[in-house]
C-alpha cells in the first residue's frame, strides 16, 4: 500500500487466493494514506471429480472477484467459507456450480450479487476452452459485471495471449481490464519470492522449475505504460475500480439475540442480573451476612451505577450478557472458571460471577478495564478447567450454531529461527547444518545470523550462498507464515458470521476458525470472548474432590479458609514450589521480604515499599 501511494495509484485491489486474511492490514495502511482499497479474492475453479470423470478435481477457470458493495463483500466472504469448509485446512474447493446457485444452503451465491468478476485466461488451455469460460462468466454475471483480466508480464507468449484475449473480447462483448498479477512490491524481492515458492512446494529453488516466474515483472510497476497496455484497457481498469465503493469501515458487529429474554432490553436485563448478584455477594441477612456488609453494599451499589452508566454509554451490555451466560452454564455443569486480568476491577463482573475477586479490596480503577477515552472493546479472559474446556466450546457451538460462532485466528509470523530454516532449505543447504545454525540463534542476535554462528558450524560467511542466506533471512523475519488457531478467542455473530469474515476448518475436528486475528478484529470493532484453559483449575478441582472424600462431606472451593495462618507462614518462608503464580525464583526471592499475611498483601506491600521491587516480582490478584 505504501508503494502504491508513492507511485500515485488511484486504487489498489488485494486479491489473495480464496482468502481475505490480509485485507484488514491493507485497510489500515490505505486509510492512513488516503488510498482507495478494493477488497477482493481470486479463486481457481475446479470441476468436481464425478463430473470430471477422474479421482481428483480438474482445473477449470481462474476468477478475480471484487466487492462493489457491502452485500457483495458478504457474498464473497460466504463463498470463500463454502470453498474452505468443504476442503481440509489449508486447501479449498471452488466449483463453477457454486455461482450457478447449486449450493443447497447458499443459493444466493448465484451470480455473486454485488461483485465484479474478471476472468484470468490461461493460454495453455486453448482458445475454445477460454472462450467457453468467458461465455459462462458473461451468462452468470452479465456483461455489466464481468470482464477479462489481461496480464502482460513480458513472457514469450504475451503476443499470442494478447491476440487471443482481443478476439474473445470481440466475440463476447466483455471489456479487457489491464492487470499485473502483483506478488511483490519491488523488483528486488524476486529472490525472496522464489524462496517462498520453494517453501510452499517443499523443495529447493533449484528443483522448482517452471513453478518459478521467469522474470521479476510481477512487482508493483509504475502505472502501466501505454506501450504495454492499450489506453482503453487502462481506462477500463479505472472504471472497474470506481465501481467498487465498499470499505471495511462499513462492517458492523451485532450481538446475538438469545442472551436477552422477551420483555427486556440488554440494559434492563444486565441490571437485573447484576442486582441478583448484589444479593448474593453482599447479603444483609442470612448465613453469608457479615459485619460491615451494609456499608460495603452501599459502596458497591454506587460503583455499579457508575459502571453501568459507562457500559450503557459504550453499548457493551450484550457483551457482558454473553460472557455471563457462558460462565453461568459452566458453573451449572460444575466446571471451575475464573475471569482474568482487569475484569477483576469491575463490580459488575464480580456480581455476575465472572470473577471471584472483589474489586473493592483490589482498589483499582474500573477505567483500567473500560474507558470511554480509549474507546476500546472490553477484554475479559475466562479460564476454565483445561480438561473440560472443550465442553464449553461445544456449548457455544450448540447454542449459536457453527454458522454464527467461530474461533479467532492467529497470524504466525516468521521469527529468526523459522526464517533461518525455511530460507536454508530453499537454498538447498544440508538440513542438519541448517538445524545447527538455527539452534544456535538466540533472541539477542536480532534479525541477522551472526558470523560466529556460521563459522561455528563450518560456513564461510563471505561465500555467495551464505551471504544470500543471511540477506533473505533478514527480509523474511516478520512476514506472515500461516494462520493458526487462537487459544480460545470466540467471535459470535447475530446472524451468519460468514457475512462478516470468512471461516475455514481448523486442524482439530469439530472446530472452525475465522481468517482474521485478534488485532484485525479489534481494528474493525468485532467483539470476541476468550475461552481459555488453565491446568491449575483442573488441579484445584481434583484437590477439592480429594478433600471431600477424606472429610466424608461436600467440600467446594468457597469452603477453603480465606486467611489460613499456616499457609502464609509457608509463603513468607518461600516454601512455594508448585504454587501457581508464586513458584518462580523471582517470586520466591521476594516473598520473605514482602512478608504477605493476607491475600491482598502482595499488591499493597509492593505499592507501599520504599525501594519497590521490580514489577516482575508481583502480580495483581486474578
Amino acid at each position: 500500500m505504501r508503494r502504491a501511494h508513492r507511485l500515485g495509484y488511484a486504487a489498489l485491489a488485494i486479491t489473495d487466493e480464496c482468502s481475505l486474511a490480509g485485507v484488514v492490514r491493507a485497510h489500515v495502511e490505505a486509510r492512513e494514506r488516503g488510498l482507495h482499497l478494493i477488497v477482493g479474492a481470486q479463486m481457481q475453479l475446479t470441476l468436481p471429480a464425478a463430473k470430471a470423470g477422474g479421482e481428483a478435481p480438474t482445473p477449470h477457470a481462474r476468477l478475480v472477484l471484487l466487492a462493489q458493495t457491502r452485500r457483495g463483500y458478504g457474498n464473497l466472504s460466504h463463498w470463500i467459507t463454502v470453498a474452505r469448509r468443504r476442503a481440509p485446512k489449508g486447501e479449498y474447493l471452488a466449483h463453477p456450480s457454486d455461482l450457478e446457485g447449486r449450493v443447497p444452503h447458499a443459493p444466493f451465491l448465484a451470480g455473486l450479487p454485488g461483485c465484479l468478476a474478471l476472468l484470468v485466461p490461461d493460454a495453455s488451455q486453448g482458445f475454445e476452452a477460454v472462450f467457453a469460460q468467458a461465455m459462462w462468466l458473461k451468462t452468470g454475471f452479465g456483461e455489466d459485471r464481468a470482464g477479462i483480466a489481461l496480464e502482460l508480464l513480458l513472457h514469450p507468449a504475451d503476443e499470442a495471449l494478447r491476440a487471443m484475449v482481443k478476439k474473445i473480447a470481440q466475440l463476447t462483448g466483455l471489456p479487457i481490464v489491464a492487470a499485473g498479477d502483483v506478488l511483490m512490491h519491488l523488483r528486488s524481492r524476486k529472490s525472496l519470492q522464489d524462496a517462498l515458492v520453494a517453501t510452499r512446494l517443499n523443495c529447493p529453488v533449484a528443483e522448482c522449475g517452471l513453478a518459478l516466474a521467469p522474470n521479476a515483472e510481477q512487482h508493483l510497476r509504475s502505472r502501466a505504460p501505454a506501450t504495454l497496455y492499450e489506453r482503453e484497457w487502462l481506462d477500463n481498469t479505472l472504471a472497474f475500480a470506481a465501481r467498487c465503493s465498499f470499505s471495511l469501515a462499513e462492517l458492523r458487529y451485532e450481538y446475538p439475540r438469545e442472551i436477552v429474554p422477551e420483555g427486556h432490553t440488554p440494559a434492563s436485563w444486565l441490571r437485573t442480573l447484576v442486582m441478583q448478584g448484589v444479593e448474593r455477594r453482599f447479603p444483609l441477612e442470612g448465613p453469608g451476612a457479615e459485619p460491615g456488609t451494609e456499608a460495603a453494599r452501599a459502596d458497591a451499589l454506587a460503583r455499579i451505577e457508575h459502571e453501568l452508566a459507562l457500559i450503557a454509554q459504550l453499548g457493551y451490555e450484550p457483551y457482558f450478557l454473553t460472557v455471563a451466560d457462558i460462565v453461568q452454564w459452566a458453573r451449572s455443569q460444575g466446571i471451575l472458571c475464573q475471569g482474568r486480568g482487569s475484569a477483576a476491577n469491575s463490580v459488575v463482573c464480580y456480581c455476575l460471577g465472572v470473577t471471584e475477586v472483589s474489586p473493592r479490596e483490589a482498589t483499582l480503577l474500573f477505567e483500567r478495564f473500560i474507558s470511554a477515552e480509549r474507546n476500546e472493546p472490553p477484554d475479559i479472559d475466562i479460564d476454565f478447567e483445561h480438561q473440560r474446556r472443550e465442553e464449553v466450546i461445544q456449548y457455544i457451538y450448540r447454542k449459536y450454531g457453527r454458522h454464527r460462532a467461530a474461533l479467532t485466528a492467529v497470524v504466525i509470523s516468521y521469527r529468526p529461527r523459522s526464517a533461518v530454516r525455511d530460507i536454508g532449505r530453499a537454498l538447498g543447504i544440508d538440513p542438519q547444518r541448517i538445524d545447527a545454525v538455527a539452534k544456535g540463534q538466540q533472541w539477542f542476535d536480532g534479525r541477522s545470523i551472526r558470523a560466529e554462528r556460521l563459522r561455528e558450524n563450518g560456513f564461510d560467511p563471505e561465500s555467495p550462498i551464505v551471504r544470500q542466506w543471511v540477506e533473505l533471512t533478514q527480509q523474511l523475519i516478520g512476514f506472515p507464515r500461516h494462520l493458526s488457531q487462537h487459544p480460545g478467542g470466540f467471535v459470535i455473530a447475530r446472524d451468519q458470521i460468514e457475512q462478516l469474515v470468512p471461516v475455514e476448518n481448523a486442524s482439530m475436528p469439530g472446530r472452525s476458525v475465522v481468517q482474521w486475528d485478534k488485532d484485525d478484529l479489534d481494528e474493525l470493532g468485532l467483539i470476541k470472548v476468550d475461552i481459555l484453559a488453565l491446568g491449575m483449575l483442573s488441579a484445584i478441582r481434583r484437590s477439592v474432590a480429594d478433600i471431600a472424600r477424606k472429610l466424608g462431606r461436600p467440600f467446594e472451593v468457597q469452603h477453603v479458609p480465606r486467611e489460613d495462618a499456616s499457609t502464609y507462614d509457608m509463603i513468607c518462608a518461600a516454601d512455594t514450589v508448585g504454587v501457581f503464580q508464586i513458584e518462580s525464583r523471582a517470586q520466591m526471592s521476594m516473598l520473605p521480604r514482602l512478608q504477605p499475611r493476607c491475600y491482598y498483601d502482595r499488591w499493597s506491600r509492593w505499592r507501599s515499599c520504599g525501594r519497590g521491587p521490580s514489577r516482575a516480582a508481583w502480580c495483581t490478584p486474578t
